[in-house]
């Protein structure tokens, strides 16, 4: 059965767009079919699609809210072994401060240094300490200049005895040269360490207080 598409197009081109009741059956299915299609696209573009945004970002909080449950729910879980590691810390930081002198141990501390050097036969051709601590966040460092002379082996032993002082001693920037008489001189910067007292920490933090932002 052969389609007359010329009678069809000849029904669109007479219609009277103020009387739809008139026109023949086949424009009033496609004005039917274009109002139901035009319905739910409108509809989407002028009010669907906000929905839908915000259903999608409620679905993406919900899942960073279920991921920071299973992160804070583990916390929980763990806290009594965060505790736990948390005394240790305070433990083991204690047992550290305790190798740092105060500041009237400091005298101390740099004859003990001293007293290594000459205990192992070495000879101190300068024994300076810096003119100024250099100060950390609650402790206080004092480089010492040395140079001795003396044996390999006793220098040796002279490294070691610092490394087993009761206190935290460095040595830095160590260079170790041959004289003619067969010995050795070394040079090193020997790092000491004091921690701040309450008044001293106080006192740091009055004066970064006080710097200006920017202040150099």
């Amino acid at each position: 059965m052969a389609i007359n598409l010329n009678r069809y197009l000849e029904d669109f081109r007479n219609l009277n767009p103020r009387d739809p009741g008139t026109w023949p059956l086949v424009p009033q299915i496609a004005a039917l079919l274009a109002v139901l299609i035009a319905i739910p696209i409108g509809g989407y573009f002028l009010d669907w699609q906000g929905q839908l945004d915000t259903l999608n970002r409620g679905r993406q909080e919900e899942g960073k809210l279920k991921q920071d449950y299973v992160i804070k729910k583990g916390q929980a879980i763990n806290l009594d072994l965060y505790k736990q590691q948390l005394r240790e810390i305070d433990t083991q930081f204690g047992a550290l401060l305790k190798q740092l002198p105060n500041k009237s141990q400091m005298d101390a501390l740099l004859v003990d240094i001293n007293q290594a050097g000459l205990g192992r036969g070495l000879q101190f051709e300068l024994f300076k300490p810096a003119p100024h601590e250099i100060e950390r966040e609650f402790y206080a460092e004092l480089p010492i200049e040395i140079r001795v002379a003396g044996a390999y082996n006793d220098m040796g032993a002279f490294a070691s005895d610092v490394g087993q002082l009761s206190r935290i001693v460095t040595l830095n920037d160590v260079s170790v040269q041959a004289t003619k008489d067969g010995n050795l001189v070394m040079e090193a910067t020997a790092r000491t360490f004091r921690y701040l007292d309450e008044q001293e920490i106080a006192a740091q933090r009055k004066a970064a207080r006080g710097k200006k932002p920017g202040a150099r």
